[in-house]
């Protein structure tokens, strides 16, 4: 296993689409550089924002090929290859291994309620089956199962499982992980942020970085507050974290991975619409969106 950092802005890149609900490679390709051309660290396809909970596994296979091609090593790949099986979960991982993918993120399984225990045999049996390294990637208000840190940090013992992503939105959660790393013998332990609002308040707490859905609207204004910590320049990182509070109070209208492309295609991009049911936003949120959004550009947030 070859060893990587997590840290910096990781968008969970869109997946763009037309209106039939197929991919959009040539615009996917257009995003990866639109990314990287402003600054993000990483890039995460088939995250909460990339609509990977919807996708099947041949256009999965499709969208991380595309990516990382289009990359071609400017900044690694994370690839999202969480199932609800932990069966499914060792086969899209394989194939995330395969295509050349630098780190796994792999949500908890979904629907069924899962123990502890259980949560912990799914982990090591899927860090056992690759060999590559692995984020942990919790969020209970979609999944319906919570990653306790106490099980975070036994599986931090597990030499390429080397960090966890939380979206949980409470703090004291991330707190807890960032504490339970510290016992890793085998290597660091990384803390990602997945709510965009925590991550200057993350970074302060001694974790890494955040897999940043707003860096899709904003990768530029994302991106900085990561620079700007690490020269120093905490007010100004903090500055740039709050900027987006305008932006996510739009989240309201809708599912927020609708918002979020809803939003990218309102500047400009060919990212098409989510798939459905997944994709309506009402008029008032439409109306929102663009005061906030011609705002934000006055700014000069991009």
């Amino acid at each position: 296993m070859k060893p990587i950092e997590l840290k910096g802005i990781i968008p969970p890149i869109i997946t763009p689409m037309y209106e039939d609900e197929s991919i959009n490679v040539a615009e996917l390709r257009r995003q990866v550089d639109r990314m990287i051309e402003n600054g993000v660290h990483a890039l995460f396809p088939f995250g909460t924002n990339g609509e990977g909970y919807i996708l099947s596994g041949k256009e999965k296979q499709l969208v991380l090929e595309t990516v990382i091609e289009q990359c071609n090593g400017r900044v690694p790949v994370y690839a999202g290859t969480g199932c609800i099986s932990t069966r499914e979960t060792i086969e899209q991982s394989r194939m995330a291994q395969a295509a050349g993918a630098d780190v796994l993120s792999i949500i908890t399984p979904s629907f069924a309620a899962a123990s502890q225990d259980e949560l912990y045999t799914h982990y090591k049996a899927v860090a056992e089956a690759v060999d590559m390294p692995i984020v942990l990637y919790n969020i209970p208000a979609r999944t319906g199962n919570a990653l306790a840190p106490a099980t975070a940090g036994r599986l931090a013992e597990i030499e390429n499982i080397v960090g966890v992503k939380d979206s949980s939105g409470n703090f004291t959660n991330i707190l807890g992980y960032i504490d339970a790393g510290k016992k890793k013998t085998n290597g660091k332990f990384y803390n990602l942020s997945g709510n965009d609002q925590l991550i200057i308040w993350t970074l302060l707490a001694g974790g890494t970085g955040g897999i940043a859905g707003c860096a899709n609207v904003y990768p530029h204004t994302m991106a900085s507050i990561y620079d700007l910590f690490m020269e120093g320049r905490i007010e100004e990182a903090r500055e740039a974290n709050e900027s987006i509070q305008s932006f996510r109070a739009c989240f309201k209208y809708g599912n927020p991975n609708t918002i979020v492309k809803t939003a990218t295609r309102m500047l400009g991009h060919d990212v098409g619409p989510c798939r459905a049911p997944f994709n309506q936003v009402p008029e008032e949120g439409i109306k929102a969106l663009k005061k906030v959004l011609d705002e934000n550009e006055a700014k000069g947030m991009h």
